[in-house]
């Protein structure tokens, strides 16, 4: 057997492996040719959540932490509790207060409750002194015509004239005593208006003084899994300062920065294919949510100048909002890498 003979087998074994390594090179590109044309792709896209701080609304001293980091969470669960022996004692000082104002309401109402009370008094009164002031203005009128007729002296006549004189008085005394009566009502009233006013403010003290007390009881706003764990037991905080941060894990959905030229036909609802990095074999689906008016350049803090002339163009990227429309995606974590692709409408 010659050289020649025994190498003819391995150059058909070589030949056939560079064939078949260019036939799937061939049917890959084909392939992915195919559904370039058929689907929008960008690897440019991570899920979104909304990761917010949990804040202090009051100062104090930590009494305790009560979550572990990355713990699950249900809304309305405690994180931390401060020392409320302050804010109590508010509390009760803004209830003494209330107590206090409710009190001298109750005596200005006993007050006024009296004034009324002697006012049908005076009322009685005047009218008894008008009587008799009536009575005795019809004795000095039959007097002095009996005194024409000098039926009787004139001394008799003075004491009609005596009497009528004190029953005028006592008519007006009684008149301006039922005056003041009245007065002194519409006084005590207004003084029970300012009262009124003054017990609404102290009971909306009352109120802050409760809500500021609740605050000492910090709880999650909504369902989700906490963040790393930076505060202790003892630790004072502040109001306003941010403790820890907590993710919603109900509400997930994905940015994908689609080059320009890619966004051409797209459309909210779209339908749209979900492959995560992390997660293989896994296609989840949604729907493309909302596209931004505008590249996601012009939303950098420093956009870029094309005007000084020194201009290098690049294609930029619009943001594509995608929403899951799949229930259970749990495993799919904020900040995970995906794949997404956007059937071509019309195919």
């Amino acid at each position: 057997m010659t050289t020649s003979t025994a190498k003819r087998p391995l150059t058909i074994i070589l030949t056939g492996f560079a064939i078949t390594i260019i036939a799937g090179a061939a049917c890959f590109f084909f392939l992915y040719f195919l559904k370039g044309s058929r689907y929008q792709e960008t690897n440019d896209a991570q899920v979104e959540s909304f990761i917010n701080p949990v804040s202090a609304r009051v100062g104090g001293y930590i009494r305790t932490v009560r979550f572990e980091e990355h713990q699950s969470v249900r809304e309305g669960d405690t994180l931390v509790t401060l020392d409320d022996r302050e804010y109590l004692q508010r509390v009760l000082e803004a209830e003494a207060t209330v107590d206090d104002a409710n009190a001298q309401v109750d005596v200005l109402n006993a007050g006024i409750a009296s004034l009324e009370a002697a006012s049908k008094v005076n009322r009685d009164q005047v009218n008894g002194a008008k009587a008799r002031l009536i009575l005795q203005k019809a004795d000095i009128t039959r007097y002095k015509n009996l005194a024409r007729d000098e039926a009787v002296t004139g001394s008799d006549l003075d004491a009609v004239q005596s009497r009528y004189d004190v029953s005028k008085s006592d008519y007006s005394a009684a008149l301006n005593s039922l005056q003041a009566s009245y007065a002194k009502i519409a006084e005590m009233k207004t003084r029970r208006e300012l009262l009124a006013a003054d017990l609404k403010r102290k009971n909306a003290l009352l109120e802050l003084a409760r809500i500021n007390l609740a605050y000492t009881v910090i709880r999650a706003p909504y369902s989700g899994r906490m963040g790393r764990k930076s505060i202790q037991d003892g630790q004072q905080i502040q109001p306003g300062q941010p403790l820890v941060s907590i993710v919603n894990e109900r509400d997930k959905w994905i940015t994908a920065n689609f080059k320009e030229t890619q966004v051409n036909g797209m459309y909210v609802g779209q339908p749209v294919e979900i492959r995560v990095d992390a997660i293989s074999g896994v296609v989840y689906k949604g729907k493309i949510e909302a596209i931004a008016a505008s590249t996601g350049a012009k939303f950098s803090l420093l956009p870029p100048d094309n005007a000084t002339g020194n201009f290098v163009k690049v294609i930029q990227r619009i943001p594509v909002k995608i929403r899951f429309t799949d229930k259970d995606i749990t495993p799919v974590k904020a900040g995970m890498n995906v794949l997404v692709a956007v059937k071509n409408k019309g195919i």
